[in-house]
């Protein structure tokens, strides 16, 4: 007997379970090795863009909420809607590259950090916009467990993206001292369009709140060192937050 429901594939719904268990469990997993460590790919972009250490803090709460998503999506009680459809392979990816991250930093493979956080950015904006045109009729448990995680995850990893480009660019000596300015400022504006554009696509706050988080971190950072970013990452915060809030409010008017 399957505690799932008979309509649900099974290939599907046991691959959403075990994306989200390999998401959660790659960083402990690489920690035992004790050979691999993103902190030191991390760090060499430090003198262009950086975000206070407690920023990544959001990580515990993303992944309870993708555990949540992936237990919840097996219930018998959790309904098979075209919503949920329409996130499951896209979620299986996005979850995936969490920890195909972890991978690829530890191993140093900048290009491929690169490539596999936009990707999983990518595959779970898709997810949701793919998903969004099915929201009514949603019970509010569907509504949450299907687009709170997914929308967490494809929010930070917006912004994880941005930074990890700029990371990648440093490295490579791409981004000099010279220009690590005007390229941190044009990371931060690049964050605040795609994001502003994503929210109000949606409809949805938890996109932007996790950028919002990250843009704040930026500005406590950089504050000290570079005052400018940090003002132009706290204004793109407030931005960010203001668009998120009235996008997923009930102050606008949806067709």
């Amino acid at each position: 007997m399957t505690f799932y429901r008979p309509e649900k594939p099974p290939l599907r719904t046991y691959a959403v379970l075990a994306a989200a268990i390999l998401a959660v469990a790659a960083a402990p997993i690489l920690s035992l090795t004790g050979t691999l460590s993103a902190e030191a790919f991390a760090s060499s972009g430090d003198d262009t863009l950086r975000a206070a250490p407690y920023a990544f803090s959001i990580w515990g709460l993303i992944y309870l909420a993708l555990l949540g998503y992936a237990v919840w999506q097996m219930l018998r009680q959790a309904p098979e809607t075209p919503a949920l459809r329409a996130m499951a392979w896209p979620s299986v990816i996005a979850m995936s590259g969490c920890a195909l991250w972890l991978l690829a930093a530890g191993l140093e493979l900048k290009a491929a950090t690169v490539i596999i956080i936009v990707g999983s950015a990518a595959a779970a904006i898709l997810g949701l916009f793919r998903a969004i045109p099915h929201i009514k009729g949603l019970g509010r448990a569907s509504s949450f467990f299907i687009f709170w995680p997914m929308g967490l995850l494809a929010g930070w990893l917006t912004i994880a993206s941005a930074i990890n480009i700029l990371t990648v660019l440093t490295a490579w000596g791409l981004i000099t001292p010279a220009t690590a300015l005007p390229a941190a400022l044009i990371g931060i504006l690049a964050v605040l369009a795609v994001g502003s554009a994503v929210v109000w696509r949606l409809g949805r706050m938890t996109y932007g709140l996790p950028i919002a988080w990250g843009l704040v971190a930026v500005f406590v950072a950089e504050l000290a060192a570079k005052p400018l970013v940090a003002w132009v990452a706290l204004v793109a915060a407030i931005a960010m937050l203001a668009v998120s809030l009235y996008a997923g409010g009930p102050f606008r008017t949806r067709s």
